[in-house]
């Protein structure tokens, strides 16, 4: 014996679903933003300044395309679309020596800092990214 079912409000529930991928996705952004600005701050404070060079060159851009010379710190993607991928940087043609700062060289001792400041705020960036994810569902639901 089969039963029919009908979904109260489904036409509502549909709408609400169909605004969450706009919803998130700028709300995951936003997050993403933020916690690039912090890597980018934490490298920035750690790095050695000699002439300043190095330190300007650090930043953070959306995409992949990062200033010829660069080495990449970390890309961090999202998987709502191809446009949240974050690239965080360092160096560039004036700059070209952030790698030999980094690792150090035969004659130069290592000043790390790059990797530890990905790896240092790599955890909460993942959080928040979570939590955006998950406010975004809130809003949508609460129909805002």
């Amino acid at each position: 014996m089969a039963r029919k079912t009908t979904v109260l409000g489904r036409a509502k529930l549909q709408k609400k679903l169909d605004r969450l991928p706009k919803v998130a996705k700028t709300m995951i952004r936003d997050a993403m933003a933020e916690q690039a600005d912090d890597i980018v701050r934490m490298m920035k404070s750690l790095v050695p300044v000699d002439n300043g060079d190095l330190r300007d060159s650090i930043g953070w851009t959306w995409g992949r395309n990062v200033p010829k010379g660069a080495t990449v710190v970390a890309a961090v993607k999202q998987s709502l679309g191809g446009d949240l991928t974050i690239t965080v940087y360092a160096g560039n043609e004036k700059a070209y020596y952030a790698r030999w700062i980094e690792f150090g060289t035969v004659k130069m001792k290592a000043q790390p800092y790059f990797y530890v400041s990905w790896r240092a705020n790599q955890k909460n960036a993942k959080r928040k990214i979570r939590k955006a994810t998950r406010n975004a569902a809130k809003r949508v639901a609460k129909g805002g």
